[in-house]
């Protein structure tokens, strides 16, 4: 059985390194994984295939960036001479990028089948470019794997058949489980390592922040508010920002001012050190679908900057709160958080670590 698995940017490696874990334990499994180069960066790149235990790329097409056009139509130039030269039984792509439905679509007309890692998240957003390629990844995909039932009945109502859906769990997850204890180790010297933090945070807890989509970082007046709403939020518990480049770059050409005592900047950081940064927060202040999968795990608080999300689980049974751009509800829901008023939340079925493990056995079962 030969599997090829499709990533692209990190998120993605999160995903598949689980998955290739599983299948690695199976005989007669070949596996070959293809970077389409979409999103990368070499030292952050070295850092992830260490950590994850991830082989290094048996192909990488360094599409890099460019227009969604220009970026999936050579993704898919590139791969379909991969796939024809390699004629694996299945190809497994992951989450919502361009390289997902780039890949899917040219396994589609090559009559390859596809398994799509996280099907079924809706936000109902079509400005979204992350939920078209979601919608036409779902309805050309052979094996469609949830990592939650609201995903089945997305995928229900859009007139899936049934026996294409599996409902696994969340790898995300799995790659968490597996890692939280290591994430731990390195707690000690990533308070060592950053420079300047703001005072008494590591005693006191902290808010954790990270912002990258267009909607709240590119407009000067959303990214100003955002700031100003955090610089009072930085008068009630210490905010850490691990920043995205993309942001820092922003910051610059607005001419928007992070200064103060309690408000601390910083590069981006491993997966382990920011998982080992969201398990000690006090509370984590988002705009990424995988960080609230990830604290309502944890049992974090978590405010999530965004009018909607395809994760709707982590707001019914999570830990997640959604308040738009509204920096005035954004204040509003750290001080209910720092008064003890946080919602508690559960762990969603089938969030155990072992949906990787669930993955394995479908792929069995369809190839033989």
């Amino acid at each position: 059985m030969h599997i090829l698995h499709v990533v692209g940017a990190r998120p993605n490696f999160m995903k598949v390194a689980p998955v290739m874990a599983a299948l690695a334990k199976r005989d007669g499994v070949n596996q070959t994984l293809v970077h389409t180069g979409q999103h990368y960066d070499a030292n952050m790149s070295d850092i992830f295939w260490q950590e994850l235990g991830l082989p290094r790329p048996d192909v990488n097409l360094g599409v890099g960036s460019g227009s969604h056009a220009v970026q999936t139509a050579q993704i898919m130039i590139h791969l379909e001479e991969v796939l024809l030269a390699q004629r694996p039984d299945i190809v497994l792509v992951y989450g919502d990028i361009n390289s997902t439905v780039a890949a899917a679509i040219v396994c589609a007309k090559l009559l390859i089948p596809i398994g799509h890692v996280e099907a079924g998240l809706r936000s109902f957003d079509r400005t979204m470019p992350e939920e078209v390629n979601r919608l036409l990844t779902d309805q050309i995909a052979d094996l469609l794997f949830t990592p939650s039932s609201d995903g089945n009945e997305n995928l229900l109502r859009e007139g899936i058949a049934a026996e294409k859906i599996y409902l696994v769990g969340n790898v995300m997850i799995d790659t968490l489980v597996r890692l939280l204890p290591q994430a731990e180790t390195v707690w000690p010297q990533l308070l060592a390592s950053l420079e300047g933090p703001p005072q008494g945070w590591e005693q006191g807890g902290y808010a954790l922040v990270t912002l990258h989509r267009p909607s709240n970082v590119d407009n000067p007046d959303e990214l100003r508010h955002i700031i100003e709403a955090l610089g009072a939020i930085a008068k009630k518990v210490p905010v850490l920002f691990p920043i995205h480049p993309r942001t820092r770059q922003r910051l610059q050409n607005f001419g928007l001012d992070t200064q103060g005592p309690n408000f601390h900047l910083t590069d981006p950081v491993g997966y382990l050190e920011f998982l080992a940064l969201q398990r000690h927060a006090t509370l984590v202040i988002t705009d990424s679908g995988g960080i609230q999968e990830e604290t309502t795990y944890l049992g974090v608080p978590c405010i999530t900057m965004r009018k909607n999300t395809e994760r709707p689980v982590t707001v019914t049974m999570g830990t997640n709160v959604l308040v738009g751009q509204d920096s005035s509800r954004l204040q509003d829901e750290v001080s209910r958080i720092l008064n003890g008023e946080s919602r508690k939340g559960q762990i969603p079925p089938l969030w155990d670590g072992k949906a990787s493990e669930r993955i394995a056995d479908v792929l069995a079962n369809y190839i033989a």
